[in-house]
């Protein structure tokens, strides 16, 4: 699931100094390998870097995860499991009879779908969490879901293959080389319905501007451009735990933009809830009550 490390990388000016130092003291006592840098370790992992940029906060054993790899490891998991997996089946009634749920779907354009019961209904529907939990006749609790842009673009020089994960410590922007392109980002958190999202011309923009005030590197071309929903709770902690209210709903929402990394945990987390299994090595330090539901009651 993991390709080999090429680092992050937090960049910061002279008025940011501070605000790296403080990165790296909270970090730091963690056991990651994190090191302050200055303007000349800098440059030197970045070709081409405005005189403006000072410092920074490295990761150097950061690594990027293969997504798609990933997402397949866990399907093929759970099909050996017994799971099931239905696509087009939209949830369009959800009634608890009892000590079960009643649930149907649909297949698109209203056509008949699937008729199921169930003793636990898993809220896991990231932007339409609210929706799905106002269906189940619970209260929302304010799962808010934001676009992020992110435009591959073509650049002269090309990136360096080692061009480590750079991010503005401010949070205005990132970048990234991927396949001799550049995936650029403005680290927008643009609120939004819950949608098939698309990506805004203006996010682009601004990302390519504030990508033009870090290095002298020229923009040849914007070859593709993409966006998605990342979903944040009240506190944008995650929700994992069953409604304070309605009975046989849990909650599985909020991840932001770190689902896949927190993956294993989150889910080996919400099983035990569910089963009422003890916590083991992978969740003892994790405590529930901080992500409980019932926070927002």
């Amino acid at each position: 699931g993991f390709l080999s490390p090429r680092g992050g990388l937090y960049i910061g000016r002279d008025d940011d100094a501070a605000t790296l130092d403080a990165f790296m003291e909270r970090f730091a006592p963690t056991g990651i390998d994190i090191r302050r840098l200055d303007r000349a370790e800098l440059a030197a992992l970045i070709p081409g870097l405005k005189p403006a940029w000072t410092g920074a906060v490295h990761e150097p054993a950061s690594a990027d995860i293969d997504v798609a790899a990933l997402h397949q490891h866990y399907l093929t998991k759970a099909k050996r499991g017994g799971v099931t997996l239905q696509t087009r089946a939209r949830l369009v009634a959800a009634e608890r009879e009892g000590a079960r749920w009643r649930l149907a779907t649909e297949r698109g354009l209203g056509e008949r779908g699937l008729e199921l019961t169930a003793g636990v209904l898993v809220n896991a529907a990231g932007a339409w969490a609210d929706p799905v939990a106002l269906l189940a006749g619970a209260q929302p609790l304010g799962i808010a879901p934001k676009l992020r842009t992110v435009a591959q673009v073509r650049t002269a020089p090309a990136p360096p293959a080692t061009l480590p994960l750079t991010l503005d410590i401010r949070g205005s922007f990132y970048f990234k080389p991927e396949s001799g392109r550049l995936w650029l980002s403005p680290h927008d958190e643009s609120p939004s319905e819950p949608c098939d999202a698309a990506p805004e011309e203006l996010a682009v923009a601004e990302a390519i501007d504030r990508f033009a005030a870090v290095v002298d590197w020229r923009i040849e071309a914007v070859e593709r451009r993409w966006a998605g929903l990342r979903s944040f709770a009240p506190d944008r902690l995650p929700v994992y735990g069953f409604d304070a209210r309605r009975e046989g709903l849990f909650w599985f929402a909020g991840q932001g933009g770190f689902g896949i990394q927190t993956a294993p945990a989150a889910a080996r987390l919400a099983a035990q809830i569910i089963l009422g299994q003890p916590r083991d090595a992978m969740t003892a330090a994790l405590d529930p009550a901080l992500y409980a539901p019932s926070r927002f009651v």
